[in-house]
């Protein structure tokens, strides 16, 4: 079956099912209030929704502690409501993602508990042990601050485990043969109710060798290539979408050098360097991540985001570009999370400003990539800090100005609801906004309806071109003779600037805006001149006489 590049021009909304929408008034989402608010996500123009973990769990970790993968956690519902869901999501035209967490169990899984009591039993071999603490326990945390060591002291199996994250977590031996075929196995059992593509968590974790002499892992890339291979057998058009928080030259790692291994990685690079750009107003290191992550196969897509359920990592930063962020988006230490990141929603961290959170969306849909949207983003949703780590930003959804938001009828939600500030409920809705034409939710589902229709931007090759100042971005696709260009100004000052759109001939010499009325002609030699208001994006389309023709036709009839 030939692979259908779907993702390659997708929208993809990530949620929770817990504090999406509630139907049965427990205080937790689930699937059939998920089912209810399908239609809300088809207007606004979602193509792929990425559901966080569901399955049984204690919810130690929100769910990426899984104690049965083959199961929906009975408080969001049945497997019955989950095949409903999926038929429901399909005949909508919206694909279903969900995390793929098998880095790692609960320590509740029954593996795990059998591991522990039983040498002999076959689970055993399934997790990673050792007879003496590792004298490298202390490194390689991936929550400092709060984490202590790697290697847990198990008392029934009068071992020490590994674990990568908290210790409550135990790792797979994921070089286990017997533990990659349960893999496929959950992956092929999930395709059958009706999924589309895995979100697969800590890539780099799963691939790589573990155990008490292991001082440095090394990633088994082949690991890759035997889930992509799975999957297209299994189903032809079905992806995995990696997070993978690599250093570029890694990356074609990864995709492999013929696509033969991920179809999809989040860039952090990007994110990372995107965020110092909004906070610098400084392009020049955005535009040096965008060139090194360039390379990749054809068929390879980055996933692109701005915030997602994680805290803001900047590790990838300089120490003076993180203080930077630091200073503009988290100065106060609750803000900040693990010693590398912020843990606040994108809105508060902008303070706001309708200005600059459209200019960090309309940088979001016209990188190079796919978008993916947090839940609650379109609203401008605000975070709560007095929540422990992640929890802040994981709040339920805001419908209404009912009580708890209208997320649910019940006096206790899994999560408390925003009721005080800018960011309560009362204020910031999805009821409200849908009736306010200049809302933030109906300026979301007008510039998502436009980026399906600039495939350039998923499908093209891009361009950055020069503006004379950092303060400027602008770039160009071009795809299948068709090209676009989009300009942003991340100064808090107007801008005026000067460039070509670097096309010879007169095909770059109109460009049609997309978004209003302000189209721009070329002088004799060939320059745009654009004066930018402050935090301003303009999208193009390059030559496009032919439209303003038909525009001009249509003004005359009417």
């Amino acid at each position: 079956m030939i692979n259908d590049l779907w993702y390659k021009n997708a929208i993809i909304y990530c949620l929770s099912v817990g504090t999406y929408m509630d139907a049965n008034a427990d205080g937790i989402g689930d699937f059939q209030g998920l089912m209810r608010r399908l239609d809300y996500l088809h207007g606004l123009g979602i193509t792929a929704v990425w559901l966080m973990p569901f399955q049984s769990s204690p919810c130690r970790d929100d769910g990426y502690d899984v104690s049965d993968y083959y199961s929906v956690d009975p408080r969001y519902g049945t497997l019955g409501d989950f095949v409903e869901f999926t038929h429901a999501a399909k005949q909508r035209g919206i694909r279903v993602i969900i995390d793929l967490v098998v880095n790692h169990t609960s320590n509740e899984h029954p593996w795990f508990q059998e591991a522990r009591r039983d040498p002999n039993s076959r689970y055993r071999n399934w997790y990673v042990w050792s007879k003496k603490k590792p004298q490298h326990a202390g490194q390689g945390m991936v929550f400092p601050g709060v984490q202590k060591t790697t290697w847990t002291y198990d008392k029934e199996a009068r071992l020490y485990y590994f674990h990568r994250f908290y210790d409550f977590q135990p790792d797979l031996d994921t070089s286990n043969p017997e533990v990659q075929a349960e893999i496929l196995k959950i992956m092929g059992f999930w395709i059958q109710l009706g999924v589309s593509a895995f979100r697969m968590d800590a890539v780099p974790f799963v691939i790589g060798t573990k155990g008490a002499n292991v001082r440095k892992s090394i990633e088994q890339y082949d690991m890759l290539r035997t889930l992509r291979e799975f999957l297209q057998w299994r189903l032809g058009d079905s992806i995995i979408l990696a997070e993978a928080n690599v250093l570029p030259e890694t990356d074609m790692e990864y995709f492999g050098d013929d696509g033969e291994r991920m179809q999809m990685m989040f860039n952090f690079q990007v994110n990372q360097n995107l965020f110092y750009a909004l906070a610098a107003a400084d392009s020049r290191p955005l535009v040096k991540a965008l060139k090194a992550t360039k390379p990749r196969p054809a068929t390879a897509q980055w996933g692109l985001f701005l915030r997602n359920h994680d805290e803001l990592d900047l590790g990838r930063l300089t120490e003076e570009q993180r203080r930077v962020v630091f200073d503009a988006f988290g100065p106060e230490e609750n803000m900040q999370l693990y010693d590398r990141g912020i843990r606040r929603r994108l809105a508060p961290m902008l303070d706001g400003d309708r200005r600059r959170l459209e200019l960090a969306y309309s940088l979001m849909f016209t990188l190079p990539g796919t978008p993916v949207i947090r839940y609650g983003d379109e609203l401008a949703m605000g975070d709560d800090l007095r929540l422990a780590e992640r929890n802040c930003a994981r709040t339920p959804m805001q419908w209404s100005t009912e009580p708890h938001a209208g997320f649910t009828k019940s006096d206790k939600p899994m999560i408390p609801v925003i009721d005080k500030g800018p960011y309560g409920y009362q204020h910031v809705n999805a009821a409200d906004q849908r009736r306010d034409a200049n809302s933030m939710l109906n300026w979301t589902e007008r510039i998502i309806r436009m980026r399906k229709e600039v495939p350039e931007i998923g499908w093209g090759d891009f361009e950055v071109l020069k503006t004379g100042t950092p303060v400027v971005l602008a770039m160009r696709y071009d795809w299948r003779n068709n090209s676009a260009l989009f300009v942003h100004n991340l100064d808090s000052k107007p801008r005026e600037i000067s460039f070509t759109t670097g096309i010879e001939g007169d095909a770059g010499k109109l460009l049609v805006n997309l978004l209003s009325e302000d189209h721009s002609w070329a002088n004799e030699q060939g320059l745009h001149h654009l004066l930018l208001e402050a935090y301003a994006y303009r999208w193009y389309r390059v030559g496009g006489l032919d439209y303003l023709l038909k525009r001009s036709e249509i003004d005359v009839q009417n």
